[in-house]
C-alpha cells in the first residue's frame, strides 16, 4: 500500500447527510439523504448536476435501460433524469412510514437490486434487506435487522459481505451468483471488540478482494482483509461523519468518500466528498440494474 497518499474535496456541494456513491460512466452518482437530493458528478472538472427528490433518498445506482433506480421514504422507485418521472417499484415497508425509510443498497454482479431499509427511531430488528430481481419481483433476504447498510461482493461471486450497522460486525454470506441465494452468515471482524472508532456505514471491495469500510463517527476508512479480519490500512479523515466509499476514475483508482454535518462541531469541507489518491489499489468495476 502506497503511503504517500492525498486526500482532497471534490466538488461543491456541501451535502447534509452524503451516502451511497457509485462510479458510472465518469460520474459518480450519490445521495444527500436528508438534502433529499441526487447528485451526479464529474470528478475531472468537478460539475454537478442534482435533482430534488422530495423525500429522503437512501442509495442510487444506474440503470442499463438508462435512469437511474433509487430506493429511500417511499420504496423502491425508478427515476428519469431528463423527465424527473418517478414510478414506484416496490414499498414493502410503507406501513412502518415515517420510522422506516430504505437505506444503502447496491447491485450484484448479475445486475439484481440489493437495497436495506432502517428504523430511523432505532427500533431494533425492524428492518430488512431486500432483493429486486431481474423481473422486477422483491424478495425478503436478511429479516430483522435495524440499520441496513453497506453491501459487497466478491469477484467471483460466491461472497456477499453486509453490514447492519448496529451489530458492529462486517458478515459474510455465501452466494449464488445463479440464483441470488444466500448461505448461513459469519462474522468477518467485530468492529466493536476490535475498539474501531465510529460505526461501520458504507463499504466496497477492492481488485486485491480487500474490504475498505467507512466508520461512521470515527471519520476514518479502514481497508480490512475479510479471510483474516485484520486491519491492513487505516486513513483518518479532517471531518468525523465519514459515511460510505467507491471506487472510481479512470482506471478505478481513486475512492471515493462521501461524508455529512455533525450535528454540532464546524468542520472545514463536512459534507462534501473527498477523493483519495495514491493508494496503489485499484476497485472493481460497479453493477447497474438489469440484463
Amino acid at each position: 500500500m502506497n503511503k504517500s497518499i492525498s486526500i482532497q474535496p471534490v466538488g461543491s456541494r456541501v451535502s447534509k447527510w452524503g451516502e451511497g456513491p457509485v462510479f458510472w460512466k465518469n460520474h459518480l452518482l450519490y445521495v444527500d439523504i436528508e438534502g433529499h437530493v441526487l447528485v451526479r458528478l464529474n470528478p475531472e472538472t468537478g460539475s454537478e448536476d442534482s435533482w430534488e427528490m422530495g423525500e429522503r433518498i437512501g442509495t442510487v445506482v444506474p440503470m442499463k435501460t438508462g435512469g437511474f433506480l433509487c430506493a429511500g421514504d417511499s420504496g423502491i422507485y425508478s427515476f428519469d433524469p431528463v423527465s424527473g418521472e418517478k414510478t414506484n417499484l416496490a414499498d414493502p415497508e410503507g406501513d412502518k412510514r415515517p420510522d422506516n425509510r430504505f437505506n444503502d443498497g447496491k447491485c450484484d454482479p448479475s445486475g439484481r437490486f440489493w437495497a436495506g431499509s432502517i428504523s430511523t427511531v432505532k427500533k431494533t430488528g425492524d428492518a430488512n434487506l431486500y432483493m429486486l430481481d431481474l423481473e422486477g419481483n422483491l424478495s425478503l433476504k436478511v429479516p430483522g435487522v435495524t440499520n441496513s447498510n453497506g453491501i459487497c461482493w466478491n469477484a467471483d461471486a460466491t461472497e456477499m459481505y453486509y453490514i447492519d450497522t448496529p451489530t458492529q460486525k462486517i458478515v459474510a454470506y455465501s452466494f449464488d451468483n445463479e440464483k441470488g441465494a444466500l448461505g448461513e452468515p459469519s462474522t468477518v471482524v467485530d468492529t466493536g471488540e476490535a475498539d474501531f472508532a465510529g460505526s461501520p456505514d458504507g463499504m466496497t471491495i477492492d481488485a486485491e478482494g480487500k474490504l475498505w469500510v467507512v466508520m461512521c463517527h470515527g471519520g476514518t476508512v479502514l481497508r480490512i482483509d475479510p479471510l483474516s479480519g485484520e486491519l491492513l490500512h487505516q486513513i483518518d479523515f479532517p471531518c468525523v461523519e465519514t459515511t460510505a466509499c467507491a471506487f472510481g476514475g479512470p482506471n478505478l483508482e481513486r475512492l471515493f468518500v462521501t461524508t455529512g454535518l455533525h450535528k454540532t462541531l464546524k468542520e472545514p469541507d463536512a459534507g462534501k466528498v473527498f477523493v483519495v489518491d495514491g493508494l496503489g489499489v485499484c476497485g472493481v468495476p460497479s453493477f447497474a440494474y438489469g440484463r
